[in-house]
């Protein structure tokens, strides 16, 4: 049994049918959303071809990706089409290029900066859950900050499955996340830093809560990416400068040089780690932090926001707020000399005539 319905992209085959539902919606309208995303992302079907759903089978979004870059792509787990690109009226089994994920094999996906086995998961009444909680974890980078990556990921995924029975939007989610941001600066400034370290923190969380809830539901939109990565870009800064601030009232206000020494290093830090990024991006196409394994495992600590509150949050257990915002600053300005050191060292290396690589591509041409 198959039908074939018409997208942006292009004809879309779904084989079988499904009742059991994922992330609150029928699997059918899950690969039509992610059909009609991948169209708004620019990709077209080629002349002649088709994409084809099992509507039987969850998988990993990447494979739509892959099987869209090479026309004739068809994924199958054993004899099973799973999804793919093939000519219009022919035996899927007979495409081109036939991959067979059942040997375990793994594949780099780049927007995600990990290597992995895709997930593809029959789906059942049973196995939902567990293919929600895989969907979930499958959208992680598998290179970022050691908060995001290892405390509130369970925390998180709770609160995308809640949003998603409600029918929230990611721009909902957003929209709270950033009231609790403005508010937390809010607090910094009058010196409440426990509350305000509270409300940051579940800024914090539902900043990652609103990146897994489109990722999952399919629903990522133009200015809900501009919100989120906009409000991320800008606010860390605010956050330092109003906690700096704040110290008045505890008593502990920094002199007129520290306090301009402290906001320098952690203002102009901040900005020009982020210009070695872009740097870095440009020239070699690639992330800095997907560079070499020392690179992925820097990003875990790097003077970004959520290890900077790290800081913070020891220094004000120990009743020293000031010494957290000196040492943040003094952290700030060793992660600007790292990067810079890594920038250096590449366009040193890329001037021997040696390519510049991930470490991550080359795991994956060894497996």
């Amino acid at each position: 049994m198959s039908q074939t319905i018409t997208t942006t992209l292009g004809p879309v085959r779904l084989i079988g049918d499904n009742a059991t539902p994922i992330w609150g919606m029928p699997n059918a309208e899950r690969n039509r959303r992610m059909a009609e995303s991948s169209a708004k992302n620019g990709s077209r079907l080629a002349a002649g071809h088709e994409l084809l759903f099992n509507l039987a089978y969850a998988f990993d979004p990447l494979l739509l990706r892959l099987a869209l870059e090479t026309p004739g792509t068809l994924f199958v787990w054993a004899d099973t089409p799973i999804v793919g690109q093939v000519a219009q009226g022919i035996n899927p089994l007979t495409a081109p290029h036939v991959i067979d994920l059942s040997d375990g094999r793994k594949l780099y996906n780049r927007q995600l900066r990990k290597l992995e086995q895709p997930m593809v998961r029959e789906l059942t009444p049973a196995t939902r859950r567990e293919i929600e909680r895989r969907s979930y974890f499958g959208a992680y980078k598998g290179v970022t900050d050691i908060l995001t990556k290892y405390l509130w990921p369970e925390l998180a995924l709770i609160l995308t499955r809640i949003a998603a029975q409600l029918r929230m939007t990611p721009n909902m989610v957003s929209v709270i996340g950033v009231t609790l941001c403005l508010l937390a600066t809010y607090l910094f400034a009058k010196g409440l830093f426990w509350t305000g370290f509270l409300s940051g923190f579940i800024f914090m969380v539902l900043d990652t809560v609103d990146g897994k809830l489109a990722r999952c539901t399919i629903t990522s939109s133009k200015w809900g990416n501009v919100i989120d990565h906009g409000v991320d870009l800008v606010h860390p800064p605010f956050w330092w400068y109003f906690w700096g601030t704040g110290l008045a009232y505890w008593g502990l206000g920094l002199s007129g040089g520290t306090f301009t020494f402290i906001m320098t290093a952690v203002i102009a830090g901040y900005v020009l780690q982020r210009l070695i990024e872009g740097m870095f991006l440009k020239d070699f196409k690639m992330d800095i932090h997907v560079w070499r394994p020392f690179d992925s495992q820097f990003r875990l600590i790097t003077a970004r926001r959520n290890p900077n509150m790290v800081i913070l949050f020891v220094a004000l257990l120990a009743g020293r707020p000031d010494i957290g915002l000196i040492a943040l600053a003094w952290w700030t300005i060793l992660s600007l000399v790292v990067h810079a050191v890594r920038l250096v060292q590449a366009y040193a290396v890329s001037r021997s005539g040696k390519p510049i690589v991930s470490w991550m591509d080359e795991a994956e041409a060894a497996a």
